[in-house]
């Protein structure tokens, strides 16, 4: 009877350890999962202050570049585009990922021809609001990166966690999967050509 009883501590020591680190792991990975939701409203928020931002540009530099209609109308559409695509966190793949890239990248293409265009014009160079919204569109663009860069880490930890044996078990029996990273842009590999 001592040996039962002995047999049955041990059994309820190890269960016991057992359900511990179960759920400690599993907590650990809804941590984690959070954490990169979390990171991920960071990227969102940056990517629509700068599309709160578009208006405004656009608007101070139609009024010294009015015959720049093209380049203005690209800006609002690549701007419309970017705003419309949204992925919610249950529904973050690869693919998804990579269409909501192209999509930011037309826009900042966009503003980089908006950008190119009000070289010709040194009035606007000079308006204060003009300079007002370039520091801010900078100051968000370097907020972006560093969002997209942060998103990127936290969803490494997430990816690693659910990946390390054994807690691949629970991973996959919770429905812990893997989320994508947002990569260089198709093209990012080759520097920009310069001629004077």
């Amino acid at each position: 009877m001592k040996k039962t009883w002995i047999i049955l501590i041990v059994v309820a020591i190890v269960a016991i350890g057992l359900f511990s680190w179960c759920k400690g792991s599993y907590n650990d990975m809804v941590i984690q999962d959070e954490a990169v939701s979390t990171a991920w409203s960071n990227v969102e928020n940056q990517y629509q202050r700068r599309a709160d931002l578009i208006p405004n540009l656009v608007n101070t530099v139609k009024g010294y570049a009015e015959h720049e209609k093209t380049t203005l109308d690209a800006v609002v559409s690549a701007r419309a585009k970017a705003t419309q695509m949204t992925i919610s966190m249950d529904d973050l793949t690869s693919e998804k990922m990579q269409a909501y890239q192209k999509a930011q990248g037309e826009l900042g293409a966009a503003l980089g021809r908006l950008l190119a265009v009000t070289e010709s014009y040194p009035d606007l160079k000079a308006n204060e609001n003009f300079q007002t919204l370039m520091a801010q569109l900078e100051g968000t663009e370097n907020r972006i990166s560093v969002e997209r860069r942060n998103f990127n880490e936290v969803a490494r930890t997430y990816n690693t966690t659910i990946r390390q044996f054994p807690r691949t078990l629970f991973a996959s029996l919770f429905g812990f999967e893997k989320r994508p990273y947002f990569e260089a842009q198709e093209g990012a590999e080759k520097a920009p050509e310069v001629k004077f």
